[in-house]
């Protein structure tokens, strides 16, 4: 009796998703590969029992008999392909502020990291790691991290926030550090 009432509970769910021109999305059984003018994405998903296929100029996933579990992996997958064809598009942007009240901060990149120096008068330097496929510039106080990856850009920016991070100390007082002030264009 259990088990007829689960698989009446179980639906018919489809999720489609447009390419749209300028993009080239390739299917390797659960790898996405998406290539573009800014670059290629490639991601691997654990799809499960849902079918993914490519037809003209759109990606079908779904399934018949989707439970909710495999109803929330459908669209965590729709977002990402989506992502990774907005970064195939155009490149994903996180500004980042240096703010400090007393000692000047002064930030450098140097190959795979960028060096904090005198962080709250410290005299040993801070590092932020850079992932590759990110690009950093330093202009002044503004930091701008660039990658057609939204994860990439994410992390590398919580990095920067990661590494001034101040323990141990009044945030109301000490609140100097790195900040991140917009995501992907927008202010935060």
């Amino acid at each position: 009796m259990l088990n007829c009432i689960l698989l009446l509970m179980r639906k018919k769910i489809f999720e489609t998703i447009k390419i749209p021109e300028g993009v080239d999305v390739e299917l390797d059984g659960a790898r996405i590969i998406v290539k573009g003018k800014h670059g290629t994405n490639e991601r691997k998903f654990d799809m499960g029992s849902l079918e993914l296929e490519k037809k003209n100029n759109e990606i079908t996933l779904g399934g018949d008999k989707i439970t909710k579990t495999e109803k929330r992996r459908i669209y965590t997958i729709v977002a990402h392909i989506n992502n990774m064809i907005k970064g195939a598009q155009e490149k994903f942007e996180y500004k980042l502020k240096v703010c400090f009240s007393h000692f000047p901060i002064t930030v450098e990149v140097k190959g795979k990291e960028a060096i904090i120096k005198n962080f709250l008068g410290e005299k040993v330097a801070r590092k932020a790691k850079i992932i590759p496929g990110a690009d950093v510039e330093v202009k002044g106080d503004v930091i701008t991290v660039n990658s057609n990856s939204i994860e990439i850009a994410g992390q590398t920016a919580a990095n920067f926030e990661t590494a001034t991070r101040i323990t141990n100390r009044d945030r109301r007082v000490f609140q100097d550090g790195i900040f991140i002030t917009s995501k992907c264009g927008e202010p935060i």
